[in-house]
């Protein structure tokens, strides 16, 4: 059962949204890398190494007894988030080892010849894993082509799909555009051609209900991080089948049921895939961010963050000479991708750091995609159900003084007047304003993705 959704309340579940950064108060607005943590899951990793601290399924002891049922129940309340069983559900330390590990477990049984089908929009965690694998093992790594306007091209994704295509994974939401894709349907098409269909939750899960039943994915990754619980603890979800199937990724203590000197035999689910002792405190700190998540309720949180995406669009559109990059608010998620001008995005997120403000500058784990819009990188702003309106303003506002103090990196008589006005930005930006980054092709990339009706051509 959600609660009324209150956001001044919910901010305070959240210590360190009262630090200070450089005298101001912080302004986080980087939740696609990962977000903040509520005093509830912080309070359930300081509980568990105070009172429980044993290591699972080895002792009789009431100790880890108890440890190892807050652990296992760990697995339930996760399935239970996007309507799964818990042996459905095996923890990783994050969503990258999940797909490494079907990765690895899936394409062992390929031949030379078969393919796997990605999209332009997948985060590094998505490519690397597949095309490195593709090159040992002799397979082909086809990508789906996306839309001017930064949407999944899906007459590009169906004239890829053929007898050969074993292996389909693609994100549901894209960490650079912020795009959500059309899972439900891409799980209709890549079924059709006998494909396994695996999806990267990572920027779904945390923000928008997922059940992967009705997407019939037959596997999906997400991190805890991104979700209010801690680093080092991941999810993959798999289908019971084909989980019972799949070969081990590590091998080791407690993903086996028998071992002899000549061979061994491996545990039930989903202890099959969590080999040697696991991060204990991280699932039951997952657990409860799951909760907290569910009482909040995730149809408010999509709510709140699409009401925040709009208006940001809206304020961002106000900055001349600004690029925004992805689909319509209606397309996407809060994730906002963007570039002032020829303002290197380092610098963008380095100069609103001054004013506490927190945002990524760079290719966010995309290369490939980034090169195909001919930038470098870009600064992305990506919100979650505690952020406000107000913390846009002040972005907004940081950005505007960012395009005014560097504006004067090609006069150099202004400078020293400019880093009087913004004393702390000195010895971050001097040299940099005296030898200006090298400009990126932006305004030169007639296929620019941008979103349409803010950026003018």
């Amino acid at each position: 059962m959600s609660q009324m959704f209150d956001v001044c309340k919910i901010r305070n579940d959240f210590p360190i949204l009262r630090t200070k950064i450089n005298d101001k108060l912080l302004v986080y607005l980087d939740n696609a890398a990962t977000t903040q943590k509520p005093k509830k899951v912080l309070k359930s990793i300081k509980k568990y190494y105070e009172t429980t601290n044993a290591n699972i399924h080895r002792g009789v002891y009431k100790m880890s007894e108890e440890a190892t049922r807050l652990y296992e129940e760990a697995h339930a309340v996760v399935g239970k988030f996007i309507n799964a069983a818990a042996e459905e559900i095996v923890f990783t330390r994050n969503a990258t080892e999940s797909l490494n590990l079907l990765a690895y477990s899936l394409c062992s049984s390929l031949n030379a010849g078969d393919e796997i089908l990605l999209t332009q929009m997948e985060h590094h965690s998505n490519i690397v894993p597949w095309q490195q694998l593709a090159k040992q093992r002799g397979l082909k790594v086809n990508y789906a082509e996306i839309n001017a306007d930064g949407t999944l091209n899906i007459e590009s994704f169906k004239s890829l799909l053929n007898n050969k295509t074993r292996i389909v994974s693609v994100t549901h939401v894209s960490n650079f555009l912020g795009t959500i894709n059309p899972v439900d349907e891409l799980s209709k098409l890549a079924h059709s051609v006998n494909a396994i269909f695996i999806v990267d939750a990572s920027q779904s899960v945390p923000h928008m209900p997922v059940d992967v039943k009705k997407i019939n994915c037959d596997f999906a990754a997400f991190s805890g991080h991104k979700m209010c619980g801690p680093t080092g603890i991941g999810v993959l979800y798999g289908k019971k089948e084909l989980l019972e199937k799949l070969p081990p990724f590590l091998f080791g203590g407690d993903m086996i049921k028998e071992v002899t000197f000549e061979d061994s035999k491996w545990n039930e689910l989903p202890w099959k895939f969590e080999a040697g002792t696991p991060h204990i405190a991280g699932g039951i700190a997952l657990a409860e961010a799951v909760k907290y998540l569910k009482k909040i309720g995730v149809e408010n949180i999509q709510k709140h963050e699409r009401e925040l995406t709009m208006y940001a669009l809206q304020r961002l559109g106000e900055i001349p000479n600004i690029t925004i990059y992805g689909p319509s608010a209606e397309k996407r998620s809060g994730i906002t991708s963007f570039n002032v001008g020829q303002i290197h995005p380092h610098d963008v997120a380095a100069f609103v750091d001054r004013f506490g403000v927190a945002i990524r500058g760079g290719h966010h784990c995309a290369m490939p995609l980034a090169k195909l819009l001919c930038v470098t990188g870009t600064a992305r702003a990506s919100f979650y159900f505690y952020n406000t309106k107000e913390e846009i303003d002040v972005l907004v506002d940081a950005l505007k003084k960012a395009q005014e103090f560097f504006s004067m990196s090609e006069n150099s008589n202004n400078l020293t007047n400019n880093l009087k006005t913004y004393p702390n930005t000195k010895n971050e930006f001097s040299e940099r304003l005296k030898n200006p980054s090298q400009k990126t092709k932006n305004e030169e990339n007639k296929n620019k993705i941008k979103i349409q009706g803010v950026i003018e051509e």
